[in-house]
């Protein structure tokens, strides 16, 4: 474990392997956080980025107090994973393609009734979870018209993946996932669309970046208004999820939802405190998922025990950017066109109709995942399930907002 951890002061640590390459400026968001009142720990995961002043693939442990900008506005971004009746070899792209339509625009209420009567889809009666979700806003003091997104993807790296199997490193764990190699699996990755950013919004205008200390009405109030975010960003994915299977003409069942956004509490080598994440996967639910790049497989993984300090009970939440977003038009323009990117090394298809969106989401823009992989099994964090390969991604048809 010990040449996979990155030791970079008395609170802050990296996982990465020597040859893994760290934005430098991601290293001080890390190094700059870690100051923080109360802030106890914090751990940089192999896909560490530069954020908005705090970085991207971490986790942060402090006591007494909490920061709400630490995990972000997209509170409740997570990645689900369904698996389809679909069989792989037996599908074609152009009619996945037609079927699927455009996912931009919201359910309207024909579509909402005929996803309520998919079978096999667990998770309740439709109507029952939006009325609850719309009681839970009410109680956070938070505006019922954010529903309007319910069911969207939204823009940045939020997609809708089919990926056939692409390989089974451990069966056991595989079937007992539920999993099957020859099905088609959907990956939805979205989170509480533009409510999250009300949230944070709310939350710097009143009290800036300085933290909550907790017990406090104005803790207790945020904390409302988080957990709201999450059960909506839960319930973004399950009617993400339910649209597309609906359109296949398919079932599909759940085999595993995890959030890499939030602010929960914990305790960490037995202090009791307020763990963040701000896309990092946690190492206590179970099953998670590592998405690749559009050129790149995904991972089911397997947490392994590991101490406290090593990770913050957090693993990496994808390959992680390389490029800014700003510089990925001018890199690539020349040696690609979007209709180039729209095709992948797997043969699969990206459906992009945003031409600034589809270079920033190019598969140079990432990190390998595989090295993102084997600096987590290098520090003993992980085991591999199965490895995923992308058959279409849907980003936009051109008209989201």
């Amino acid at each position: 474990m010990g040449k996979f951890i990155r030791i970079l002061s008395d609170r802050a640590s990296v996982v990465a392997s020597d040859d893994l390459w760290l934005e430098g400026a991601a290293l001080q968001q890390l190094q700059t956080t870690s100051q923080l009142s109360g802030m106890r720990r914090v751990v940089g995961l192999p896909d560490l980025h530069p954020g908005r002043g705090y970085p991207v693939g971490a986790s942060f442990f402090s006591v007494g107090r909490f920061y709400p900008a630490l995990c972000g506005g997209d509170i409740g971004c997570g990645v689900g994973l369904w698996q389809t009746g679909l069989v792989a070899g037996k599908v074609k792209l152009d009619k996945l393609d037609k079927q699927i339509g455009n996912l931009d625009a919201p359910p309207d209420d024909a579509e909402l009734a005929r996803m309520d009567g998919l079978q096999g889809a667990s998770g309740g009666a439709i109507g029952d979870s939006l009325a609850a979700l719309e009681r839970e806003l009410a109680a956070a003091g938070l505006d019922a018209s954010s529903m309007r997104s319910l069911g969207t993807i939204g823009l940045g790296n939020h997609f809708v993946e089919l990926q056939s199997v692409a390989g089974v490193e451990n069966q056991e764990l595989f079937d007992g996932a539920g999993l099957h190699a020859k099905r088609l699996q959907l990956l939805v990755h979205s989170g509480s669309r533009g409510l999250g950013q009300v949230v944070l919004r709310q939350h710097v205008d009143r009290h800036s970046h300085a933290g909550l200390e907790q017990d406090t009405p104005e803790a207790r109030d945020y904390l409302r208004r988080h957990d709201a975010a999450l059960a909506y960003a839960h319930l973004n994915r399950r009617l993400i999820a339910l649209r597309v299977l609906q359109r296949l003409r398919t079932e599909g069942e759940m085999a595993l939802d995890v959030d890499h956004n939030l602010v929960t509490p914990a305790v960490i080598d037995g202090e009791a405190g307020w763990l963040h994440r701000k896309g990092a996967n946690p190492s206590d639910r179970g099953l998670v998922m590592l998405p690749g790049s559009r050129g790149d497989y995904s991972h089911l993984l397997r947490p392994l025990p590991a101490p406290d300090a090593a990770s913050l009970q957090s693993l990496a939440h994808g390959a992680g950017r390389k490029w800014m977003r700003t510089d990925c038009k001018e890199r690539l323009q020349r040696k690609a066109t979007p209709a180039q990117l729209a095709r992948t090394a797997f043969g699969g298809r990206v459906i992009c109709e945003d031409k600034g969106l589809i270079y920033e989401e190019a598969p140079q823009a990432y990190k390998d995942v595989g090295s993102v992989l084997e600096s987590m099994r290098g520090a003993g964090l992980v085991e591999a399930v199965a490895r995923f390969q992308p058959l279409l991604t849907y980003k936009t048809r051109g008209e989201c907002c």
